[in-house]
Parts: structure tokens; C-alpha cells; sequence
């Protein structure tokens, strides 16, 4: 029983650090892109 509950919570932990990984990255990668964007136009209204 105690065997099952641990196997439980340790699949659910793995996953969730898994999944908290990939939406971090997801997101890092987008505000990058963002960021890159927002410098472009700026530089462009400066010409």
C-alpha cells in the first residue's frame, strides 16, 4: 500500500517538474521573440 502511494507521488512529482520545464522554456522562448521584436521597432523609429 505504502509502495503504491510513493510510486503515486513520485510519478506525479516527475511529471510536474517535466511539465513545469517545458512551459518555462516555452514562455522564456517567446518573451525572447518579443524582446527582439520590440528592439527592432525601436530601432527602426530612431532611423
Amino acid at each position: 500500500m505504502i509502495e503504491t502511494i510513493l510510486i503515486i507521488i513520485l510519478s506525479v512529482t516527475f511529471f510536474g517538474i517535466l511539465f513545469f520545464i517545458l512551459v518555462r522554456n516555452m514562455l522564456k522562448r517567446k518573451l525572447d521573440l518579443l524582446l527582439e521584436e520590440e528592439k527592432k521597432k525601436k530601432l527602426d523609429n530612431l532611423n
